[in-house]
């Protein structure tokens, strides 16, 4: 019986949060939907741009970017992947990484591309 009370928390809550604390730092990056993933941290805006651009050029094919929106779309491994990155004070920025292939969510693809980008910022 105990068994089934957290069976049942988790069908009624949904998916549990997916937590990457290493690669973030001590802010953390949790996946916000099936196929989005997102961290702040303290590391600057232009060096997080950077080391998405160039992740995104070893990954696959930039289709869009705009530095001043924050905005990079990709084309890698067959999905679509956008790369946002939000100016939330001075010195926090959330970055936000999705990824769909064929419509459905390709959540370790932004999971390593948000690592990625995570490790490689000053």
């Amino acid at each position: 019986m105990l068994f089934l009370i957290p069976c049942i928390f988790v069908s009624i809550l949904g998916c549990a949060p997916l937590i990457i604390g290493g690669a973030v730092g001590a802010l953390g990056g949790y996946a916000i939907s099936k196929d989005t993933i997102q961290g702040e941290t303290d590391k600057s805006y232009d060096s997080l741009w950077e080391a998405a651009l160039t992740v995104s050029k070893i990954r696959g094919e930039i289709k869009y970017e705009n530095k001043i929106k924050g905005y990079i779309e990709l084309e890698a491994e067959s999905s679509k992947v956008y790369v946002r990155l939000i100016r939330l004070t001075v010195a926090t920025t959330r970055l936000r990484v999705q990824a769909r292939k064929y419509h459905f969510p390709n959540m370790g693809l932004a999971q390593d591309i948000f690592t990625k980008v995570m490790d490689q910022a000053r």
